[in-house]
């Protein structure tokens, strides 16, 4: 409770200098979840952050400077499981600036109804992840400014992979192995699940999946005419997505993947 009531100490000192959307989201499930999207401006970002029904707290950050989006998670420990401390995970991925609207055109939409509960347009599916390399959140300031901050409880638990260290050397001052010197290789496609681990001290696969219910992934574009008669193309809306990220990575025990590595 402690550590849900700081998090949204953290929500409502952000709102203050961001414009924030409060969504209603109803999941696959019927389950209704609270989404809380902010858009920064100055700093073009935009932040997505939620409660899962598991306790999980999600928190996504879409930095379109580097086109970079963190994803971290703070999971829970399991009361009937003894388990009195959280676990916070880091995934670290290159960002397709298309997949989500600007944090400009994000920070002007408006609720007329803030109590309707919200359901996609599209569903975007399920997208796999092998995050085969770690990064040390204090020296992750080449993928982007934003991570020290948000992953510094995730000392030696936030994962990236060698593909999107592909991504963002395409066209970027920074080259591959620039890069990668950055990074430390994982084993993680070599390894067992953690569900298939017995012995302890052994390292293991975990997965997690991160799905987001609602978010606007597009703008929306009419055709009119101007005092001319010219025809002219104008925004007139957004498009609505839900997708999944299910992620694949690698644990030094499989204590720290009590969920048997499944999502």
């Amino acid at each position: 409770m402690a550590l849900f009531l700081r998090f949204a100490s953290i929500l409502s000192l952000t709102s203050l200098v961001t414009s924030q959307l409060v969504v209603n989201v109803k999941n696959k499930g019927g389950d209704l979840i609270q989404e809380n999207i902010q858009a920064d401006i100055p700093n073009d970002v935009v932040r997505l952050s939620f409660q899962r029904l598991d306790g999980t707290l999600v928190s996504i950050l879409i930095d379109f400077q580097t086109e970079t989006k963190i994803q971290r998670l703070i999971v829970l420990g399991e009361q009937e499981r003894d388990e009195g401390r959280y676990q916070v995970v880091c995934f670290v991925s290159k960002f397709n600036r298309n997949d989500f609207i600007s944090s400009d055109s994000m920070s002007k939409l408006r609720q007329k109804n803030p109590g309707t509960i919200r359901t996609p347009e599209e569903d975007l599916g399920i997208e796999d992840h092998t995050m085969n390399l770690a990064i040390d959140p204090k020296k992750s300031s080449q993928f982007s400014k934003h991570i020290e901050t948000m992953c510094a409880e995730a000392k030696t638990t936030t994962f990236t992979s060698v593909l999107d260290i592909k991504g963002w050397s395409k066209g970027s001052n920074v080259t591959y192995q620039g890069l990668m010197n950055f990074a430390h290789r994982l084993n993680t496609e070599k390894i067992s699940k953690c569900s298939q681990v017995s012995k302890s001290s052994v390292p293991c696969a975990c997965a997690l999946d991160v799905c987001i219910g609602w978010y606007p992934c597009g703008l929306k574009y009419c055709h009119g005419r101007d005092p001319a008669g010219k025809i002219i193309n104008y925004r007139c809306g957004i498009k609505t997505c839900s997708k999944c990220h299910h992620f694949t990575y690698q644990v030094q025990d499989r204590h720290f993947c009590l969920w048997g590595g499944r999502s």
